[in-house]
């Protein structure tokens, strides 16, 4: 198991089903903040509060199209 994978599983077992995460939106939380990664730690301590602020700042629309691994923060849609 990944240490992203960890991630997912603790945040998701402390989480309420509107903050819950997935792989992808976990992965584009990553680009979208790579500045608050030194290195390939998922520290949950670190890391799940600034992700839930981040979450929490999506639209549902933003939302849906990460978990398809089909969202382009410049223009609100398309692959990445």
């Amino acid at each position: 198991m990944t240490k992203k994978q960890q991630f997912l599983l603790e945040h998701n077992k402390l989480s309420p089903l509107n903050l819950q995460a997935t792989i992808s939106l976990l992965s584009r939380f990553r680009i979208e903040k790579a500045a608050i990664f030194k290195d390939d730690n998922w520290s949950i301590d670190k890391l799940r509060r600034p992700f839930i602020l981040w979450l929490t700042s999506l639209t549902t629309g933003e939302k849906e199209n990460i978990k398809k691994k089909n969202y382009d923060p410049s223009t609100g849609s398309g692959s990445y």
